[in-house]
């Protein structure tokens, strides 16, 4: 007598096989858009309430404040994090409520999140040389480091790098499943 729990060779994908999977797709796409929002929404609180206040001369009562938006780079950053937090939720909105089924939707999907992901570059970019700047200064055009004296203001944009890196790693993720199930259609 045979046993019934064995695999046939000759069977290798059944019929409903890409259905699963472009489930599990779907599930995965949602998933990494709410873990989006949150990383984005997060990185920008803690940027804007990057704030420090230092008395530098206490026989004078001179009073130095760092704030975010002393920097055209970091008050970039906070509007291209914002974009792309209102990106996700839009399309978080969009995948729960019908997952992509029409390859035009698709495409346009992995072409904004494409769009999203150099926007969110290109912030992080900006912010993060000039935190380079605040902590290391730059000698050679007479810029001194804050960092030293501004702790707090510096450890919050850090954080705020941190989380905008890992939400550009979760758009690249976002683009591979995209990509992938245009790929799939496609065939």
């Amino acid at each position: 007598m045979a046993s019934s729990s064995k695999i046939d060779p000759d069977h290798s994908i059944t019929s409903s096989s890409p259905i699963i999977i472009s489930t599990k797709l779907s599930r995965m796409d949602l998933i990494l858009r709410i873990l989006l929002f949150v990383k984005t929404l997060a990185a920008i609180i803690v940027m804007v309430t990057s704030k420090q206040k230092k008395e530098v001369f206490p026989a004078a009562h001179l009073v130095v404040v760092a704030k975010f938006d002393h920097s055209s780079a970091f008050i970039y950053f906070v509007v291209a994090i914002s974009v792309a937090c209102l990106y996700s939720l839009v399309t978080a909105v969009r995948s729960a409520i019908r997952p992509y089924s029409h390859s035009r939707t698709l495409f346009f999907t992995a072409f904004f999140d494409s769009l999203i992901f150099g926007v969110v570059a290109s912030a992080v970019g900006a912010a993060a040389s000039i935190a380079y700047v605040g902590a290391k200064g730059n000698p050679h055009v007479g810029w001194s480091k804050i960092c030293n004296l501004f702790d707090k203001f510096c450890k919050h944009i850090g954080g705020s790098l941190i989380l905008s890196v890992s939400a550009s790693i979760t758009l690249i993720f976002l683009m591979m499943i995209s990509t992938f199930s245009l790929y799939r259609r496609s065939r």
